[in-house]
């Protein structure tokens, strides 16, 4: 069976805190990596309340601390916002601390609104258009050089070199991966329609290059699984509601099962949802289980990455716990959260 891991979201529900959220994060990385999961990530996003991912390198620090074989990384750094130089030295620090454990996943998205991602970078002339030479700029800094340079560089920088990732939901960096030699990730989770085009494109673009030999591929999916196909029905919903109201520009808090129950959705919002979720994996094991070779056969993905959104870290770990022994990661259930 292929790896299975988790792509966290530190997601900060109704009644709950950014801190606890981040306390939660923390406690789903110690199950899953009890469980033998293959890595953890977390998203950069920035103005939605319901993430507290915002800034992954200094999470990603406390998670590698809080764990000890797991591999723990950005899913991922959206390039844009950021100097490549100041990613560089971040990641190489955290490789310096944790060698052989931290990945470095990078998107050219904002993960944010317009205004927003202003702020962040602040230089209106820089934007998602220079990323393939931002990409480059980054892991020049990282990988080992034999001789000393006198140009720039960064301390801690060459030859602390964390396993680099690109991201995409299109075929365009589908492509710039595969031109560049990079392990490549698909958002299938929530571009689903690109998929197959995606991976196509990549596999038949790659070029071996000194950070990879072989193409290599991973997709994320949205799961949620729970002994009955009714009760995980019941804790997806308010990852449903919540991929609605986002549709409106509403980025509150992830509500609670009793909250989207309560919804009543219109005709035209059915519709939408049951477009929108149709790729998620929602169900007991045997399904989940399936729904997850499945998308295996049709990639031939070497890889899966698992998004759980749901209301409580119970129900997170409990998904997480019942794939790891359908998947026969794991033979004893993990402990649940403290």
């Amino acid at each position: 069976m292929i790896p299975l891991s988790v792509l966290e979201l530190a997601t900060v529900a109704t009644g709950s805190t950014p801190a606890q959220a981040l306390r939660e994060t923390t406690e789903l990385a110690v199950v899953a990596e009890r469980l033998g999961y293959e890595r953890l990530w977390v998203a950069e996003h920035h103005g939605m309340m319901a993430v507290a991912s915002s800034a992954p390198a200094v999470v990603i620090a406390h998670l590698a601390d809080a764990t000890t074989r797991i591999r723990v990384g950005a899913g991922g750094v959206m390039l844009p916002n950021h100097a490549p130089l100041v990613i560089a030295e971040q990641f190489a620090t955290l490789e310096a601390f944790h060698p052989g454990r931290i990945d470095l996943g990078l998107g050219r998205a904002p993960g944010s609104d317009v205004r927003t991602a202003r702020a962040l970078r602040r230089d209106a002339h820089l934007s998602a258009n220079s990323f393939p030479d931002d990409v480059v700029e980054l892991i020049s800094y990282l990988v080992p050089h034999d001789e000393p340079t006198t140009s720039l560089f960064a301390t801690p920088g060459s030859g602390y070199l964390p396993e680099v990732w690109l991201l995409g939901s299109s075929t365009y960096s589908a492509q710039l991966a595969g031109m560049l030699g990079l392990p490549f990730s698909f958002a299938y989770h929530f571009a689903p329609d690109l998929l197959d085009a995606a991976i196509s494109l990549y596999r038949s673009t790659f070029r071996p290059s000194i950070l990879l030999e072989r193409p290599h591929v991973m997709v994320a999916a949205s799961v949620l699984c729970a002994p009955t196909s009714g009760e995980a029905a019941w804790l997806a919903g308010p990852s449903a509601l919540s991929v609605l109201l986002r549709r409106t520009g509403q980025f509150g808090l992830l509500p609670s099962p009793e909250e989207a129950k309560a919804y009543r959705y219109n005709e035209e919002e059915r519709g939408y949802l049951e477009q929108a979720t149709a790729s998620h994996l929602v169900g007991d094991p045997q399904r989940v289980r399936e729904g997850l070779l499945t998308l295996q056969e049709r990639t031939q993905a070497d890889e899966l990455m698992l998004s759980t959104r749901a209301h409580s870290l119970e129900a997170r770990v409990s998904s997480l716990s019942l794939i790891a022994q359908s998947w026969g990661m794991t033979d004893e259930s993990a402990p649940g959260p403290r």
